[in-house]
């Protein structure tokens, strides 16, 4: 057996472990490799900059006194194998160059949210072979797609200039008003966001529109534009 001499003194380098590791996790684990392959990818991770973080297989590699430590390459493979079945690696795989690379997040928040993006296709390629996992888009990106319909370029620039103009939770108030109204176009949006600017907010603005007289619900520039 090879003795360890001691942590050197003074201050040194430490990384995070998360207590549900060792309340939960550790007491799963009954493989050495997939335990070391674990902690592993626990520090490297924290070596990484941005938001969404994740490893590629030679950032394992690259240690050789790691490899050597586990018995290779072969038993890499089955520690992450592992690791990944017990969804404490989370993985995917993206097409970079010639080859398929695959990628390896920590299952947290942050890293879900960064396996879905790459799922989704929210991913350009980076340098030297890397990946550069876009955020996760804003709310009102998505309410516009699950309620009105597809996000073309035209008008994830209105939603953008809303944002600016306007707070976010008057926009996705006036979303749900054309939604329950089933006026599923950004006219109408835009028309209730108009006008809560114009008179205040606090008027009573989703009531229905005075089919006496054919006036519309909103007024002002895109009046002639809703469509009913």
């Amino acid at each position: 057996m090879t003795k360890f001499n001691g942590f050197l003194p003074g201050k040194q380098p430490t990384f995070a472990v998360y207590t549900q590791f060792i309340s939960e996790l550790l007491p799963l684990i009954d493989h050495v490799v997939e335990l070391k392959v674990t902690l592993y990818a626990m520090w490297a991770i924290q070596q990484r900059e941005g938001t969404f973080r994740y490893l590629l297989r030679r950032d394992f590699t690259a240690n050789a006194a790691f490899l050597a430590g586990i018995g290779g390459e072969a038993a890499l493979d089955d520690g992450l194998a592992r690791a990944c079945a017990r969804e404490t690696l989370l993985s995917t795989e993206v097409e970079l160059g010639e080859s398929p690379e695959r990628l390896y997040f920590i299952n947290t928040a942050l890293g879900r949210t960064a396996l879905e993006q790459v799922r989704l296709g929210l991913w350009p390629p980076g340098d030297e072979g890397l990946v550069e996992i876009l955020p996760e888009r804003p709310n009102i990106y998505r309410l516009y797609e699950d309620h009105f319909g597809s996000l073309t370029p035209m008008i994830a620039d209105m939603l953008k200039d809303a944002e600016k103009d306007f707070p976010l939770s008057w926009i996705v108030e006036a979303m749900r008003i054309a939604v329950a109204k089933n006026a599923l176009n950004w006219r109408f949006v835009q028309g209730i966001l108009d006008r809560w600017q114009r008179e205040g907010k606090g008027n009573a603005v989703d009531q229905r529109p005075d089919e006496r007289d054919g006036k519309r619900y909103i007024s002002g520039e895109y009046a002639d534009f809703l469509e009913w």
